[in-house]
């Protein structure tokens, strides 16, 4: 299988999964799961799962950390960390502006300190709607240094994943990635840190490859898809048919690489939780 069919593969993969359609009102998206189309606001209140089908659609970056920190508590770090285009890959640059105006973000990955039941602590979310939530120079420069700035001041770390990998357009700048957020995560550990690795649908390629497979506490939404290529991939490569739900949160849990599935709506009581148990 070549290079190109691989990059096809993850985009079919994430269209399926992610198809976040708009419909003819800016007001209202469409639902993947029952193609009913849902006012924004509603999905606002409810999380982003559809109220229809209980879909769970993408969560914004910045909806996820009201949802799970207290009230106005969050506090943006390294918002000026931006991306440049080191290739000079063509078009890029306006792939870039095109995703800062969809969502109001300079690159996919937004992060901070937020209270938890008053209790600070360090989190970063992937925006999957900029660029599939990919990881390049800005995302893992600003990983690293949230994982330093929770590691000095001794605070626990959550980072939610929501990737289709390293991002293509920065090359090998974006593959250093993978083990420069890695290193800041293994220092971080080393101190005595707690790491809360939350994966959402789908974490895959680079990203699941690196940091968010290194979670003391690994925990992931229902029916998200974590792997590092994709079924259809692995299926060619090694003339197989896998298993029925092979690389979903659930065949993972079964299998002991992550530990617990958790509803949306309870993520913020189940990290509450956590973080009391080990204060």
């Amino acid at each position: 299988m070549s290079i190109s069919d691989v990059f096809t593969e993850k985009r079919k993969n994430w269209n399926v999964l992610l198809n976040l359609r708009k419909s003819s009102s800016a007001d209202t998206c469409e639902c993947p799961g029952c193609h009913q189309n849902i006012e924004t606001e509603q999905l606002r209140e409810s999380m982003w799962i559809c109220p229809g089908c209980h879909y769970y659609l993408p969560m914004p970056a910045r909806d996820r950390i009201a949802a799970l920190g207290d009230d106005n508590s969050f506090r943006e770090l390294y918002a000026g960390v931006r991306p440049s285009n080191p290739l000079d890959f063509p078009g890029y640059e306006k792939k870039l502006a095109d995703n800062r105006k969809k969502t109001g973000s300079y690159d996919a990955f937004v992060c901070g300190t937020i209270k938890i039941g008053n209790q600070k602590v360090s989190v970063g979310v992937l925006d999957g709607r900029f660029l599939m939530g990919s990881m390049g120079t800005a995302v893992g420069e600003k990983i690293a240094r949230l994982t330093e700035h929770a590691t000095k001041r001794k605070r626990p770390l959550i980072i939610f994943s929501a990737s289709g990998g390293a991002r293509m357009q920065e090359g090998l700048f974006s593959l250093m990635q993978m083990a420069k957020t890695a290193a800041a995560i293994e220092r971080f550990k080393k101190s005595g840190g707690l790491f809360i690795s939350y994966l959402t649908n789908p974490t895959t390629g680079g990203v699941s490859a690196s940091y968010a497979s290194l979670g003391d506490i690994i925990l992931a939404e229902p029916d998200a898809l974590i792997c590092f290529a994709g079924p259809r991939v692995i299926e060619q490569t090694i003339g197989q048919t896998l298993p029925e739900g092979f690389q979903h949160a659930e065949f993972l849990l079964e299998h002991g690489m992550i530990d617990r599935i958790v509803e949306r709506r309870e993520m913020r009581k189940t990290v509450y939780h956590i973080l009391m148990m080990h204060q």
